[in-house]
Parts: structure tokens; C-alpha cells; sequence
């Protein structure tokens, strides 16, 4: 999404507000409570975080230490509207970036999607390098080809994964993964109709690739209540599921 200014903007405006964003918001959170109790003094490192949504997410929650790097000037200038310390990095280059820190936590979520497989492995290599031992390292991805459809394109994702490629990927990189689930379960049948709908439509040309746009828009105030409900009751019933469109992965050093 590194060129894409408006789908920034729509990530500006929605994230506090968007089911799909606070769910896995609260995911992050809760991972990091999980495994560091009330602790607010943890350093965290927000890799690819985008305009900046988890980052004041966890400020809200008096978070101190929290930093944040990404590789487009737009979501750089979308976080420095937020006040948070975020710099300009090519992911691609962070191991050249502050070498000498380590943090408690890193996320990295939806970001592995714009990687091929060598540069992906270098990337993940770098953000263990960057772990303290007993450190956590949060990743969201989208899952499933069968979900690929007009958001894909939109937002310039390259692919999509099972947890097959990180049971392969992890340990490459020196880490083993603790926990990993898919999410939106409960709601994969609908997402799974529109994304298919949206692929038919992208081939028999009824929508042209010029016009794509993403899944980042506000629905009315009673259906996005209601999908976030149906989310969260999800990850507490359900904290780990076979199937849906994203998957959650956390993983520590070996």
C-alpha cells in the first residue's frame, strides 16, 4: 500500500471505528496482557503500523514505551498527525535500522502479504534479530487464496497464507510460534460470497482493476455493531478456529 494516499486516508479515518480494526486491535492487546500482565512499561515496536491505529490504541491504554516504523511517507505523516514517534523505514532495510535496540514486543500485522519468500524470511530474520529473549512477536495476515478478491487489489497484497508457510517460515527465522489461529470464523461464509462475487466481477470485467477499492469503509452503525459482536463473542468462544480470512500468529525467539 506503500503508493496508495487514499486508502491511507480511509485507514485514518476508520480504524477507531471499524469492527474488523478494533477486533484485532483488542487481539494485540490481549496478547501482550496475556504474556506481560499490567506491565505498561514494555518496549513496543510497531513494524509497518500503517497511519497508526494500534499504536494509539495501546497509548490509550497507557502504554509508555511505543514506537513505530513504515516504509510510506503518507502513513508516516497519518501517525505524526496522531503525535506518535513514528520514522520513515524500508522494511526491506530494517536491519540496518538502530541495530543496538531490542523490544519486548513486535507487531507486524498485514504486512508479510507485500513480501516474496527471500525477501519475506530476511524481514522476518530482522524483526527476531530485534526481540529480547523472552520477547513476543504479533502478526496478523490474510489467509485463504480462496478470499482473494477486490480488497487484494486495492491494497497492492501480493498474497495470501496458511499456517502451513509459518510453520516452515518461523523456525527459519529462529522463532517458534506459540499461538496461531484464523478469525472471523463465524463470518467466512458472508466474506467468502462477496470476495468470490468480487473475483467474478474483477474477471469478467465488470469491475475494472483502475477501480478497485478496498474493504475499509464504515457500514451503518447497526451492522458494524452487530459484526463486532459476532467477532468478539467469536474470540472468546472460539480462541482457535480452522478457517477464516485472517490469521493471527504469535511467536517467540527459540
Amino acid at each position: 500500500m506503500i503508493e496508495h494516499r487514499g486508502e491511507y486516508e480511509k485507514m485514518f479515518r476508520l480504524e477507531g471505528q471499524l469492527w474488523w480494526y478494533r477486533i484485532l486491535h483488542e487481539r494485540v492487546a490481549a496478547t501482550i496482557k496475556n504474556y506481560f500482565g499490567e506491565r505498561r512499561d514494555i518496549q513496543i515496536l510497531d513494524a509497518g503500523c500503517g497511519t497508526g491505529g494500534l499504536l494509539d490504541f495501546l497509548r490509550k491504554l497507557s502504554y509508555k514505551n511505543l514506537n513505530g516504523i513504515d516504509g510510506s511517507t503518507d502513513a508516516v505523516a497519518f501517525c505524526h498527525e496522531r503525535g506518535l514517534p513514528v520514522v520513515l523505514v524500508n522494511l526491506n532495510e530494517l536491519a540496518a535500522f538502530r541495530p543496538d535496540e531490542r523490544y519486548d514486543v513486535i507487531v507486524c500485522n498485514d504486512v508479510f502479504c507485500y513480501f516474496e519468500d527471500d525477501d519475506l524470511l530476511n524481514l522476518v530474520k530482522a524483526l527476531a534479530h530485534r526481540l529480547k529473549p523472552d520477547g513476543l512477536l504479533i502478526s496478523n495476515n490474510n489467509a485463504f487464496n480462496v478470499f482473494r478478491g477486490e480488497h487484494d487489489l486495492a491494497v497492492g497484497s501480493g498474497r495470501r497464507f496458511v499456517q502451513s508457510d509459518f510453520n516452515q517460515l518461523m523456525p527459519d527465522a529462529g522463532l517458534r510460534i506459540r499461538k496461531a489461529t484464523y478469525w472471523s470464523f463465524i463470518l467466512s461464509p458472508l466474506i467468502l460470497a462477496i470476495r468470490q462475487w468480487q473475483s467474478w466481477q474483477l474477471r469478467s470485467g465488470w469491475i475494472k482493476p483502475e477501480n478497485v477499492q478496498s474493504d475499509v469503509y464504515l457500514p451503518g452503525a447497526w451492522l458494524n455493531e452487530t459484526l463486532y459482536a459476532i467477532v468478539s463473542a467469536e474470540a472468546k468462544i472460539l480462541p482457535r478456529t480452522p478457517f477464516g480470512s485472517s490469521l493471527f500468529i504469535v511467536s517467540k525467539p527459540v
